[in-house]
């Protein structure tokens, strides 16, 4: 009877441990992400004022 309960309590905390690993990696790649949609959105506002540089040119 009770290596039936040491083998529930065992799969509890194999899942739970599953699920903080997750819950972990789920977070940095949500970090990561964010990172890098900043550094495409300085990437391209300084191609757009780079354009807008080149088109000056031709109003002056």
């Amino acid at each position: 009877m009770d290596n039936k309960g040491q083998a529930s309590a065992e799969l509890v905390l194999l899942f739970g441990g599953i699920f903080v690993v997750v819950l972990l990696a789920i977070h940095m790649y949500r970090r990561y992400m964010n990172d890098l949609s900043g550094e495409i959105s300085s990437k391209e506002v300084n191609e757009f004022n780079n354009q807008l540089s080149v088109l000056k040119k031709y109003f002056n």
